[in-house]
């Protein structure tokens, strides 16, 4: 399992064959490493936390969640393993980062809840979503995950951008 600490972007985690309790061993391994642990994780020089708890759920237990899990049923918020989202875990350090400098997208839009700020990778079809604190100081990391799926989704992010970006990033 610690092999999976030595992947680097855009290799894929491997966690196909191991079983439940070894896939979340891994998959926490690296989220320790790059998020929860990381004092230096931040985007666009403003540190990234986890959204506020809710409904008595930790933190970084939600975030957690939302990074290798996608919901499954929307009116019970059921949220099931995902491998897409799982597998990529650590790009999402990567590209926070901004290591990677071509075909990469960086926008904020404002949503109907509140503004989002994306970080989208064109070549690999990736998307991360934070949350720009009111204060503008920080940024509360929401999700990331590979888009699926024929064109629609890629031409849903990419309208984002084309129509409704903001003229700066929050």
């Amino acid at each position: 399992m610690p092999f999976n600490l030595t992947k680097k972007y855009n290799d894929l985690l491997d966690i196909m064959g191991m079983s439940e309790a070894q896939r979340i061993e891994s998959l926490r391994r690296i989220f320790n490493r790059d998020i929860q642990n990381n004092p230096h994780f931040i985007f666009n020089g403003k540190p990234i936390f986890p959204t506020p708890k809710e409904d008595g759920v930790i933190a970084m237990e939600n975030l957690f969640n939302h990074l290798t899990r996608k919901e499954v049923d929307k009116e019970i918020h059921h949220r099931e393993f995902d491998i897409n989202r799982s597998q990529r875990l650590h790009w999402i350090r990567y590209h926070t980062e901004q290591r990677k400098a071509d075909n990469m997208l960086y926008f904020s839009v404002a949503e109907p809840r509140s503004p989002r700020t994306y970080i989208y990778d064109i070549d690999e079809r990736y998307v991360i979503v934070l949350e720009p604190q009111r204060s503008g100081s920080s940024y509360y990391l929401l999700t990331a995950y590979h888009l699926e799926g024929k064109d629609a989704a890629r031409d849903k992010i990419m309208n984002k951008y084309r129509r409704r970006r903001l003229p700066n990033l929050l």
